[in-house]
């Protein structure tokens, strides 16, 4: 099951997504927003709506996050890239929801930045309170799904500053694609970037240094997640620049691809 976040007739709706003669529509309302359902998506009543294709829709962010938990160096390559070892523990930190676009949303770079960077990575919704999560804990009943995120960053900022907040934090570095309900096989799961349609990244859920329980219970040891916040969970090796007129897309296979035209700000 997969929805997302739309205008309809001036109005933000949650709308499920199926494929239908092989093109994804919006088929149906969603009465009240995902993460209200606790994890359990049969709670969720819908109504009927004329389907509306989804790559035609005013698509909005899919989450509505008390707050964006990112996970930093979670790839060895990753790390090793950036002449980083990989840390003892995850690393995290947090984007402001304000960073939050939506498909097809442009990604405006900042002209203080003198380069900014794609990151995809995969993204976890919380689906009901996570605190205290033990180590060897399921965590599946607190996944209400996956999307895709790209964790822009401005990576000669990230490199000045002492801690990261401005260089992940501007207005809209952080899209966000549809979300897929289920929490699925945890390992299998894998995030591929293309720029202007050739592959620049591409990883597995099974290469993270901490996989995402480990994560998860390591986050709601630190601070409560609220439904419907979103964890991103690390990027691949392959990061790179973008430029005003790039099309940067992530894809989480089986799960979303999030779309979105590079431009400067201003």
């Amino acid at each position: 099951m997969k929805y997302c976040r739309f205008q309809l007739s001036g109005r933000p709706q949650y709308g499920l997504v199926e494929t239908v003669a092989g093109r994804e529509e919006i088929t149906r309302l969603l009465v009240n927003a995902p993460q209200d359902s606790s994890g359990d998506m049969e709670d969720v009543a819908t109504k009927r709506m004329q389907p509306v294709s989804l790559a035609g829709a005013a698509l909005l962010a899919p989450v509505r996050p008390s707050k964006i938990v990112c996970v930093g160096r979670n790839y060895r390559e990753h790390a090793a890239e950036l002449g980083h070892d990989v840390p003892v523990e995850p690393l995290i930190f947090l984007k402001p929801p304000s960073s939050l676009l939506a498909p097809g949303g442009q990604i405006r770079r900042p002209k203080i930045a003198e380069r900014v960077d794609h990151e995809g990575e995969l993204g976890v919704i919380v689906a009901r309170t996570c605190y205290k999560v033990g180590p060897d804990e399921d965590v599946r009943p607190y996944i209400l799904g996956y999307t895709c995120v790209n964790d822009v960053t401005a990576r000669d900022l990230q490199n000045k500053d002492s801690q990261w907040t401005r260089a992940k934090g501007f207005d809209t570095f952080c899209p966000v694609g549809a979300v897929r309900i289920g929490a699925g096989d945890l390992e299998s799961l894998e995030v591929i970037t293309r720029v202007n349609g050739v592959e620049r990244q591409r990883g597995h859920g099974r290469e993270m240094a901490f996989s995402i329980p480990a994560v998860l219970s390591y986050i709601s040891r630190i601070m409560t997640l609220e439904p419907g916040d979103l964890v991103a969970t690390g990027s691949p090796a392959g990061v790179g620049p973008l430029k005003p007129g790039d099309l940067v897309e992530v894809e989480v296979v089986g799960v979303a691809t999030v779309r979105n035209p590079v431009i400067s700000a201003g």
